[in-house]
């Protein structure tokens, strides 16, 4: 039997012929082939080719979107302002005269409050009794006061010092003068007392006080005294009587509210009055009567119903 032959040994791997650069004949309108690079066809992993274009597609889609966005907020602004336009300028003119009103109204108070408008002269008005530089000299203290904040208790305190004074009022004249208005008492009659003959008023006030009777006043004989509802009744029919008549009483008598009487010195009649309701309406009917009976022929009026005068 025949043994086979051996088999030859594989040939060597020969080393790669290295690449000649090819050369590309200018007058050659072939396409030069390439040779085939395996590391040049490999794909590039996909997740280096998105990263890069995906990051510099976010920068340009934000940038686009915050230059549109800012585009659209201007033209809605222009657009506002635009329809706007008639509104705006009549808040701008409301603005102007609210803020003119209150710079006004600031420097008006400024002004008032300040030494400008500051009291240097008082006038005392409405004086008949009473000394007018002594009134004023009594509210010296509110000179340099500014006029609007003149205390009107600091110059009712000073006044009721001075018993004549039955009422006042304040008056500012700009810039620095303040009138005071007086309206004194009134005497109605004479009241005797242990300390002498005391001058009242129709409310009883106490005007002054001498050791003899003052002529032209009539003497109140009152039951009850100054303080009894008597004697105002008394003292306001006789601020109600006609000046001819309020002349010739000489005596007034009350023992009540409703029993008010005075005497015609001159020929000594005496006037039923009764209260001192419808006082007017009293007096004028007296007047008339007494003028068709004057009292020299006649003892006694009573005028307490003036529809019915009673004369004896």
């Amino acid at each position: 039997m025949r043994r086979p032959t051996p088999l030859p040994p594989p040939p060597e791997p020969r080393p790669p012929a290295p690449r000649e650069p090819s050369v590309v004949d200018p007058e050659d309108d072939t396409t030069p082939v390439l040779p085939f690079e395996a590391e040049r066809r490999r794909p590039a992993p996909i997740g280096d080719l998105a990263a890069a274009p995906s990051a510099e597609a976010a920068d340009l889609g934000v940038r686009d979107v915050w230059r549109a966005a800012r585009a659209r907020r201007r033209a809605l602004r222009a657009e506002v302002r635009r329809f706007t336009v008639r509104q705006r300028r009549r808040r701008m003119v409301w603005l102007g005269v609210l803020g003119a009103f209150v710079v006004l109204v600031a420097g008006s108070f400024g002004v008032a409050y300040s030494p400008l408008f500051a009291v240097q002269r008082i006038e005392v008005i409405g004086t008949a009794q009473l000394d007018p530089a002594a009134v004023a000299a009594a509210l010296d203290d509110q000179v340099g006061t500014p006029l609007p904040l003149i205390d009107d208790s600091e110059i009712k305190a000073a006044l009721v010092t001075f018993p004549l004074v039955e009422s006042y009022s304040l008056e500012a004249r700009p810039p620095n003068d303040l009138v005071v208005r007086i309206v004194e008492r009134q005497p109605v009659g004479v009241v005797q007392s242990s300390a002498g003959f005391t001058v009242v008023d129709a409310a009883g006030v106490a005007l002054s006080t001498s050791p003899e009777a003052p002529v032209g006043l009539p003497a109140f004989d009152i039951t009850g005294g100054t303080g009894s509802d008597a004697f105002r009744a008394a003292g306001q029919v006789i601020r109600t009587l006609p000046d001819s008549i309020r002349a010739q009483v000489t005596a007034v008598t009350a023992s009540t509210p409703d029993d008010v009487s005075f005497v015609l010195g001159a020929t000594n009649t005496r006037v039923v009055w009764g209260s001192a309701e419808q006082s007017a309406l009293k007096a004028e009917t007296l007047l008339k009567v007494m003028i068709n009976r004057p009292p020299d022929g006649v003892r006694s009026y009573d005028v307490s119903s003036p529809e019915a005068v009673v004369v004896s």
